[in-house]
């Protein structure tokens, strides 16, 4: 079989950048060599795109001066002979033409903002390259937290009460948006970023004041601000989901560990910490760094036979309702004191591709990957199948005189 030369986006202009580049760089150290040949592109924090094989080493990202001058600068281009290759931008030499490097398939490695919310997703449709990973519209919606509430409201699965708002709309009425959080969901209240992962701007808040600076500092990060009822007694647990909106098959779940007094995941917890019951290793992760496999967790979830089919039922639902494909993580909630079962989100690009929870599914990473390149392939091949142009010229003598209009 012709080796398939496969994309790795990862990196990119969000302050989710750093997890980025751990979770794809697992994927593509676990790639079957056999069947894949990666091809690095690291989108940097300016929006510089930039590839060659040296991008690979996770140890090289500990300096990105040195990342910069080991990389080849390109940029997507679609050939005329229907294909998709990086051209390298700036030749070395004068007669020196620039060097192509061809890629059959992106692997989309990156996390929040503008590579998890569609955007990237809406280039590679524009270049007509299959991508792993849910469509723009999945995309979309999953990176909105208000929106996911909405349409996991609307198909009867249950969600928290919340209130969201954007800053054009807090500025100058904050009291306003203050007295009506209270009003309609009491504390404690978690706050978030509406489009963001990681857990990167949430906080809790216990009275006005903190509501007050927690909704400010959201706001840092996003436009957009959601505003929750706080669970009491807190048990989150998570599960990932594999498959495309025809077809798709849970992963076992899993039950993130907080370290004793945290009320809520950090981003250092999920990432800078390990070691504890449950903690699966990251046998593949390049250069030792885990990424969300660092994270303590219990897989599986000390869970009811009942209340686990639940949840994976649940998940397999909320990724069809989406109409995900690839690899997703739904995260849920749990009130222990009504043994309410909640939808917290969606993670369309979950860290480190949840491959910690497949490999307890029977599913290793390797296989995972590959799992997630056919399907992108085979979702391509179905959309080129479909008439995608209409047999006609408006702009012809006869049909342009008719846009003219009449009198």
């Amino acid at each position: 079989m012709p080796i398939t030369n496969v994309a790795v986006v990862f990196g990119g202009v969000s302050v989710e950048h750093e997890v980025s580049v751990i979770s794809a760089l697992q994927a593509a150290a676990a790639m079957n060599r056999g069947r894949y040949r990666p091809v690095p592109v690291y989108v940097t924090k300016s929006g510089t795109w930039l590839t060659g094989e040296a991008l690979l080493d996770l140890s090289l990202y500990k300096d990105l001066d040195a990342v910069d001058e080991a990389g080849i600068r390109v940029v997507p281009e679609r050939t005329p002979d229907g294909r998709v290759h990086l051209v390298e931008l700036h030749p070395k030499g004068f007669f020196a033409k620039p060097r192509m490097f061809p890629i059959d398939v992106a692997f989309l490695g990156l996390h929040g903002s503008e590579g998890e919310n569609g955007s990237m997703q809406g280039l590679f449709e524009t270049l007509n390259l299959p991508y792993t990973g849910s469509g723009v519209f999945g995309s979309a919606l999953g990176m909105d937290k208000a929106f996911s509430k909405m349409i996991c409201r609307d198909q009867g699965v249950p969600v928290v009460d919340f209130v969201q708002f954007k800053e054009s709309e807090w500025a100058g009425r904050e009291d306003d948006w203050l007295t009506t959080c209270e009003a309609r969901l009491g504390y404690p209240m978690i706050v978030k970023p509406a489009r963001l992962g990681s857990s990167i701007g949430i906080s809790k808040a216990d009275d006005r004041a903190e509501l007050d600076r927690s909704i400010e500092e959201a706001f840092r990060f996003d436009e957009k601000v959601v505003v929750e009822y706080a669970v009491r007694q807190l048990r989150e647990v998570n599960c990932a989901v594999l498959g495309d909106p025809n077809e798709a098959i849970a992963s076992v779940v899993e039950e993130p560990v907080r370290s004793e007094g945290e009320e809520l995941l950090s981003y250092e917890e999920k990432y800078q910490r390990g070691g504890g019951q449950g903690k699966q290793s990251a046998t593949k992760a390049p250069s030792g760094d885990a990424g969300m496999a660092s994270l303590d967790r219990l897989i599986p979830a000390p869970l009811s036979d009942e209340r686990t089919v639940e949840v994976r039922e649940l998940a397999v639902r909320v990724f069809q309702a989406f109409e995900c494909a690839g690899v997703a993580r739904i995260d849920f909630m749990i009130d222990e004191a009504t043994d309410q079962l909640y939808f917290n989100e969606i993670n369309t690009i979950p860290g480190s591709f949840s491959f910690y929870l497949w490999e307890p599914s029977g599913v290793p990473f390797d296989e995972l990957t590959h799992r997630m390149i056919d399907t992108a392939l085979r979702r391509h091949r179905d959309k080129n199948g479909r008439v995608r142009s209409y047999d006609t010229n408006l702009l012809s003598e006869r049909s342009a005189g008719g846009l003219k209009g009449k009198g």
